[in-house]
């Protein structure tokens, strides 16, 4: 059983849900990311979703766009990023990593080294924003055949029979955009989640989490109780920013949000 798979069965058992937080690698220094992961871990996250900073994030809205031109200014590499999972894994082997970002670094690495260095490192999974699975068959497969989880974008606007392909497709968990638009939107219509989580819930067998437009514990606790995972992005990534030039203080703010967030759910 993979880490993810480890961790979402752990968590149905005790009738919890993942709190799945988003930082990008790099952001707001190289040296600062896996003390970081490991602050998150402490807080309480589940799963970590860590951005490979790219130049062109045309999914993202202006907070992780941003993110990753800090990152990039560092000159962060995806060769940085497996070096700093690597790292992190010197003292968490448990806690399963999910590489989100674009296809063309992995392009530029090539997918073979790119999967042999992620398994190398101890990734778990990667989430490519702009790999639709109707053309992913090749690169998936590779993927997968190394036993990385591939994890796909669902969102509001996906048609069932979409939704059918990417449940079969996919594996660890799906993301489930709540938001039409980029990340970073923040008005969320729980009810509106709800309905649609049904609606996918009848194509894909693997667990939902829920990410786009949660801010708070409030909006963490609302998400937990109609889904499998609560993904926090922007909410934390904006703390990053606004203490860039105190590196300290903004992994104690992210994992303030974390620890707050997973009390609501829990409670």
């Amino acid at each position: 059983m993979s880490r993810i798979n480890t961790v979402f069965t752990a968590l149905k058992e005790q009738g919890r849900q993942a709190l799945i937080p988003y930082v990008t690698a790099g952001d707001p220094l190289k040296e600062s990311t896996v003390p970081m992961m490991h602050a998150m871990v402490e807080a309480g996250a589940d799963i970590i979703e860590l951005g490979v900073p790219f130049s062109d994030p045309m999914a993202d809205g202006p907070t992780i766009q941003l993110a990753c031109e800090r990152a990039l200014e560092h000159g962060t590499s995806l060769r940085d990023v497996l070096a700093m999972v690597t790292e992190f894994r010197s003292k968490d082997s448990a806690t399963p990593i999910v590489l989100m970002g674009y296809l063309n670094p992995v392009e530029a690495m090539g997918y073979q080294a790119f999967v042999d260095a992620a398994i190398k490192a101890g990734v778990d999974g990667v989430l490519m924003v702009d790999l639709p699975p109707e053309e992913a068959h090749d690169v998936d497969s590779i993927f997968k055949k190394a036993g990385l989880d591939v994890v796909y974008l669902i969102a509001p606007t996906t048609t069932d029979k979409r939704i059918e392909s990417i449940g079969h497709a996919g594996s660890g968990y799906v993301y489930y955009v709540s938001i039409k638009g980029v990340t970073g939107s923040n008005t969320l219509d729980i009810d509106d989640v709800a309905r649609n989580l049904e609606r996918i819930r009848k194509h894909v067998s693997i667990p939902v989490g829920v990410g786009f437009g949660i801010q708070n514990g409030e909006t963490a606790a609302k998400v937990a109780k109609i889904s499998d995972g609560v993904i926090v992005g922007s909410a934390l990534v904006n703390r990053i920013a606004a203490n860039q030039h105190q590196p300290d203080v903004a992994i104690k703010e992210v994992s303030d949000i974390l620890r707050t967030m997973r009390l609501a759910m829990d409670a």
